[in-house]
């Protein structure tokens, strides 16, 4: 395919950065498929494994200078297998909805001779529906490819975003498939097999939970220590021994509670549902690292807490808690399915119901758009519609209520 490129380039008398596509075909034949005369968006695949400054060098050409003598005598030869995964703030549940809103936390892996990260956001700032929702590209290098798909895997534990919804669990669901890590992979995979990619439901992992309690004991610890108070410590301590502490966990719609005995990183646990408890010795934070044994188990897991949000990684999937307080003010499930609600910022682009309107469940009522892309907005039940607080041409927020029903 690299000739095939060349071939084309001097065949048009080319003389600017280009990227050319080829399709594969199952039987390995390649076919052209188009030149776009610029760089794209995998050049640094090209960079990591060339050992070259593509841009540099695309700069110093308009500037006037030639190329370095070394590649006007040919492409120098290729080293070592890159990876490059796109970090996005979307949703891959939602059919890859685009997302936008404050970065409240991002953190990305340290860049180094085997990890480079290229983005154009920082924590705090805000990813736009203006533009395209990427928040970073990580990209990988190492001898072959069994070894890079490792330090992919190692990168993306180090990926944490807070605010929009993001792709990173579904990226570590991508790299973790024996499709890709086999190679069998296709452009129709994804279409055909999307389920298998998807972040597994959450369902009750024990060791997650375990992991996050922790991480709130120790975190409420460190915060308590500053204080010389001696009614600031939080370890529970009382005459007749240590007194029960309680966490309430949220994790999606399951509300789980957990009692802690001890104090720093030595406790008993027991989460409601679970008869028998769980003993952990040794716990200890390392940034986002937590070290611990759990019924004489070394486990050493990958955890951020930021606020009121804790994520713990588990065997390939990240389980996200909240901090749920003890007492919960009555629910308001039973409106919630009268809203119908904009999913992201966007502009009304048509109201297909009026006050009144006797609607089934899925009827479509309105049509936004955003990021490019046409939102068809559905009633979440029966009913009837009782009223509509939005208009053709208005500019709407992400969570704003557009329509109730009665």
């Amino acid at each position: 395919m690299g000739a095939a490129a060349i071939a084309a380039g001097k065949a048009l008398d080319y003389s600017n950065a280009g990227t050319v596509e080829f399709i594969v075909s199952p039987q390995g034949e390649f076919h052209f498929m188009e030149l776009n005369t610029r760089l794209q968006v995998e050049h640094p695949i090209t960079e990591m494994t060339l050992g070259l400054d593509l841009v540099e060098l695309q700069l110093r050409v308009a500037a006037g200078e030639s190329l370095p003598p070394a590649l006007l005598q040919g492409t120098p030869p290729q080293h070592g297998h890159a990876i490059e995964l796109r970090l996005y703030a979307e949703d891959p549940v939602q059919s890859f909805l685009p997302g936008s809103g404050r970065l409240e936390h991002l953190a990305l892996p340290a860049a180094s001779a085997h990890v480079r990260i290229d983005s154009g956001v920082i924590e705090g700032d805000t990813v736009s529906i203006f533009y395209d929702p990427m928040i970073a590209k990580l990209v990988v290098w190492d001898l072959d490819r069994p070894r890079a798909l490792a330090r992919i895997a190692e990168a993306l534990a180090d990926c944490h975003v807070q605010g929009p919804k993001s792709n990173v669990a579904f990226l570590q669901q991508l790299i973790a498939h024996p499709a890709v890590r086999e190679g069998r992979i296709d452009t129709g995979y994804l279409d055909r097999a999307l389920d298998e990619f998807l972040p597994a439901v959450a369902r009750f992992d024990a060791t997650a939970t375990v992991a996050a309690a922790v991480t709130a004991l120790l975190h409420a610890e460190a915060d308590a220590r500053g204080d010389a108070s001696p009614w600031a410590p939080c370890d529970a301590w009382r005459m007749q021994g240590a007194a029960l502490r309680e966490l309430f966990l949220q994790q999606d719609e399951t509300r789980l509670r957990v009692l802690a005995r001890g104090h720093d990183g030595d406790y008993e646990l027991h989460v409601d549902g679970h008869d028998a408890a769980f003993l952990v010795a040794g716990a200890r934070l390392d940034a986002d690292v937590l070290s611990l044994r759990v019924d004489d188990r070394a486990l050493r897991l990958h955890v951020h807490h930021a606020g009121s949000t804790l994520e713990v990684q588990h065997d390939g999937t990240r389980h996200g808690f909240t901090l749920a307080p003890a007492y919960v003010a009555a629910s308001a499930s039973a409106t919630h399915d009268d809203a119908v609600r904009a999913p992201m910022p966007g502009r009304v682009v048509l109201v297909q119901t009026a006050v009144g309107a006797e609607v089934e469940a899925g009827a479509v009522l309105l049509v936004m758009e955003a990021m490019k892309m046409e939102l068809s907005l559905r009633a979440p039940r029966t009913g009837t519609v009782a009223a509509v607080q939005t208009a053709a041409g208005d500019f709407v927020e992400a969570d704003s209520v557009l329509i109730r029903l009665g």
